[in-house]
């Protein structure tokens, strides 16, 4: 049979689409875009240049904005006076300590709920689910009084454990889908040739790993962005990135040099993770999006 050219017909509707989604995208980009362009150039401004006035005429201001002669001592000085290598470490190890921990545990109840069937399974899943439907603020006074009798304040274990607490049922939620995507009857095959329940679940893992992988990065980037629950549950020994990023801003004081350093610092690893693993994080969260 004579294959048939498919003719694709421009309608003005279709090409109004088209520019208007051009448009939008570039709107968007500009939007999202510049302020971090804004923050990276201003972070290597000596505060002079980065205050300076543009001349008469130039209504965008470029000519002064790129005119300047960079210089790294907002960075020194986040560095070598203002400890910011201990709340980098201590964000790195309360937002990795987190999310592996819920990804653990959230995996293993995840496929407890995929593939044992029990009475009250659907209500227990509900459950879990309506505890992260409620705004942190909401739980914040009981959380920070159970931590503060428990001598949790001002830790990285109790930064580690409150991170736990809200990412572990979105865990279970989102593993529960992936776990449902894969077919049963690799495990029966395994169980049947004399391996365990751990070790079929053991086998399973690599059929799942772009999507416990993606949820990994989730976690982190909750973890590494969160304020309130390092601000209160962290104050103290436990400060993170973006506590102390705020604290640069003082009534007496704005250190507006320092705190565009700090916001680099900040924001340009997870954009580097984002970047790295964009793909893998995409496969994965549509990994159980379409069931077989």
């Amino acid at each position: 049979m004579a294959s048939r050219d498919i003719v694709h017909y421009d309608t003005p509707l279709s090409k109004a689409f088209r520019w208007f989604s051009a448009v939008f995208i570039g709107f968007y980009l500009i939007w999202t875009l510049l302020p971090i362009f804004v923050m990276f150039v201003s972070s290597f401004k000596d505060l002079l240049e980065a205050f300076k006035i543009p001349a008469v005429g130039d209504w965008m201001g470029a000519a002064v904005f790129f005119d300047f002669s960079p210089t790294l001592t907002h960075y020194e000085n986040l560095f070598r006076n203002l400890n910011f290598t201990s709340y980098i470490v201590n964000s790195l190890v309360a937002a990795g300590g987190s999310a592996l921990i819920s990804v653990v545990l959230g995996s293993m109840c995840a496929y407890s709920l995929s593939r044992i069937e029990f009475r009250g399974k659907s209500d227990l899943f509900f459950w879990i689910i309506s505890t992260r439907m409620a705004p942190v603020v909401a739980v914040m006074v009981p959380l920070y009084a159970i931590f503060r009798s428990l001598d949790l304040v001002g830790t990285l274990p109790g930064l580690i454990l409150a991170y736990t607490t809200f990412n572990l049922p979105f865990a279970i939620w989102i593993l529960k889908g992936f776990f449902d995507n894969v077919p049963y009857a690799i495990e029966e095959a395994q169980m049947v040739d004399g391996a365990t329940r751990s070790q079929a679940f053991m086998s399973i893992l690599p059929l799942v790993a772009p999507g416990i992988g993606a949820f990994l990065v989730l976690c982190i980037l909750f973890a590494w962005n969160d304020f309130l629950f390092a601000a209160i549950i962290g104050s103290g020994g436990a400060k993170t990135l973006p506590v102390a990023t705020r604290e640069l801003v003082q009534p007496q004081n704005i250190q507006w040099g320092s705190i565009m350093a700090a916001g680099v610092v900040t924001t340009l690893p997870m954009m580097l993770l984002g970047l790295v693993i964009r793909r893998y994080l995409v496969t994965g969260l549509t990994m159980g999006a379409v069931k077989e």
